[in-house]
Formats: structure tokens, sequence, C-alpha cells
């Protein structure tokens, strides 16, 4: 069985605080007749701080799409080494193991993908299979996982990357000035992250099975209009509502391989919003505490698109994970709407948080 081993994360180094976010709406937006509720859902959004590829001063400007995409491409190009790194140290594997490249980013556009240039600069084989997905936003990031464990299935003992390459404060829009764009200015961020699935061997989250599903009629309530501005995001006001059809949907995944989604022992979610987290709890009878990771995620980094799940994974494995054979499920969102879902057991080994000894403090700074 293939097991998705620990993520690597990176968020660059430029940070705006909630304060902050609040402060420039108010300047940027003083005249604005729905100011007060664009601050309060903001506010509600429970984001403290996001990290940003460029100053706030440059990201506020826009210098057109064409500059904007250069910038996707350089600041790609610098970070995804690093991270690419840690994750196959994490799974014990070098890059010329690796058999297929997953890579997922809907916040640039390149063509070819990312891919060649990873396979040409980091020592990947040149045989090494490729598989962008660039148009599924947010869900990517369990996309990247299922299709990642489908190759495994297909080619048994075949390891693969997954990449997920957010630069989600490229896509800020100051013309766009309705109130769900000005709450998404205050709730996405930028991130990379990486995580390799291995076809056999591998400490992590042995996985089980996965599922799509898709709720009819909704394709238009998350979308990008492409402008000669770059991408706009579009966001439905509806969408916040939709874990109540979801959550039968991941119930009916997890009931196909015998397991109950309402009774597991952990949960990696994407944390789109608070909303998201309260209403699937609600309609699941989870305990809000089981999503705890997600949280943080939306927390400390705001809406980090399909990095998301990959990020509060990876807080899973640094909380010392949870007990042998434990079972646990992961699931991203994103447009369509599109459930992307993840089944699988714990086989790494239990450990305790990294703080509690010196021993482990000294692992987590060496990995």
């Amino acid at each position: 069985m293939a097991t998705l081993c620990r993520p690597a994360v990176a968020v660059p180094e430029h940070v705006i605080t909630l304060d902050d976010t609040l402060r420039l709406a108010r300047e940027l937006h003083a005249k604005h007749e729905q100011l007060p509720l664009a601050l309060r859902l903001i506010k509600n959004t429970q984001v403290t701080k996001r990290h940003l590829v460029q100053p706030i001063e440059d990201t506020l400007r826009h210098p057109g799409f064409e500059q904007r995409n250069a910038v996707y491409v350089r600041e790609a190009k610098a970070r995804v080494p690093d991270v690419v790194a840690r994750a196959l140290k994490h799974a014990d594997l070098t890059a010329d193991r690796i058999d297929a490249i997953v890579f997922v980013s809907c916040t640039g556009f390149t063509m070819p993908s990312l891919i060649p240039w990873m396979i040409n600069e980091l020592g990947f084989r040149a045989d090494t299979r490729q598989l962008p997905i660039a148009q599924m936003g947010c869900a990517a990031g369990g996309a990247a996982i299922n299709r990642a464990h489908d190759f495994c299935l297909a080619y048994p003992g075949a390891h693969v990357l997954v990449v997920a390459c957010e630069f989600c404060s490229l896509c800020y829009q100051p013309t766009d000035l309705e109130v769900g764009n000005l709450l998404s200015n205050g709730l996405f961020g930028d991130a990379v992250a990486a995580a390799v699935v291995r076809g056999e061997g591998g400490t992590g989250v042995r996985l089980a099975g996965n599922g799509s599903r898709l709720v009819r009629g909704t394709e238009d309530w998350i979308s990008y209009a492409i402008k000669a501005t770059g991408f706009h995001f579009q966001l439905d006001r509806r969408v916040p509502g939709t874990m109540e059809q979801l959550a039968p949907e991941l119930r009916s995944v997890a009931a196909e391989f015998g397991w109950d989604a309402g009774a597991l022992d952990f949960y990696i979610i994407h944390a789109g919003g608070p909303r998201i987290l309260d209403d699937l709890s609600h309609f699941l009878g989870v305990a809000p505490a089981m999503f705890q990771h997600s949280r943080a995620t939306l927390m400390e980094y705001g809406n980090i698109a399909s990095a998301v799940v990959l990020d509060a994974l990876r807080r899973f494995f640094e909380a010392g994970g949870a007990s042998p054979g434990a079972h646990g499920l992961i699931a991203g969102f994103g447009p369509g709407i599109t459930a992307e879902i993840t089944l699988g057991h714990w086989c790494g080994h239990p450990e305790r948080p990294a703080q509690q000894t010196s021993h482990l403090i000294r692992k987590e700074a060496m990995t």
C-alpha cells in the first residue's frame, strides 16, 4: 500500500497581520459603503497573519499580468527546490527514485508547467511522469494526493512527488471592490508545500482509498474571470454553506471502504474559512477540536489554497501523529464545487511533541 510521507512547507518572509489588513482596508476603501461589513467579515476569518512573496507595498501595486506572472515564475523557482529537497528527505528518497511528479497551482501560469524545469534542475529522471493540475483551485491539494495514490495503485512500488505552489497575493486586483473580494484580500496567503507518496515503505499515512465528488450546478460558484489584468477571483456567497451538501459525500466515500466518516481518529481538512470547519464539524457530528491542525493553518497562514491540506498534515506529523493503525480522512474542497477525499491509517512512529525532549528538538532542527 502507498504511504503519504511527512510534508515540507515554506512560507515567504513578508508578513501581514490582521491589524495591518484592517488598517489597509480602512485606508484604501474609506468611502466604500459596505466597509463595516467587510471589516467584520475579515475579523471573523480568524486569520491572525499571512505570508506574502512581496512586500505589501509591491503587492498592492498592479504592474500588469505579464509582470505579475514573471514574479510567480521567479519566486516559484527560488522557493520550490528547498521544499522538494526536504520532502524527499522526509521520505528517505533521492530525486532519481521518483517516478512521477504532480504539480498543482492556480495562482500563476506557465507552459510547459514547472515540472520539466524541476526535472532538469533538481535531479529527477528524464522519464519521470508529469501531471500538472492548474484548474482545481483549493481542491487541488487533495486531488494531487489522490492522483499520486492512483499512480501507485497502477504502478506498484512507484514513488510520486506532490508539489503545491500558491502565491495568492499575486492575484490581488485593486479594482475588484465587491464585499466578497474585500474579504478574500484578508483571507488568502502564500505558501509552497511538497510531500512524497511512497509506493512501498515509508512512514506516515498509509492510503486506503480515495474519491471525488461534485456538487451539481455549482461550477460558477468559485471561478476566475480571465481579464487583461490577470485572474479575477469570483466567489458566490453560497459557497460557505456547501458543507451541508458535502458532508454526506464524505460519508459516502468512507462507507465504500467500510468506514464511518463521523467516527475517525484524525481529520485533515481544507480550511477555506472558519465556517467550513464549523459546519463540517456539525454535519459530520465531529468535535471541533478534531480539526485543530486545519484551524492552526488558517489562523497562522490564511487560506493557502492547494497547500492547506499539506500544511495541516505537516502539523499533524509534528504533533506526533496518532496511534498505530488510527484511521483518518483528508479532504480538499474547491471549484466545481469539488471535494477530493482521501482515507488512510497512521503507520508512522508515535512521538511526543517535539518540545518535550531535546533529542526531538534537535531532530526537527535538522529536518
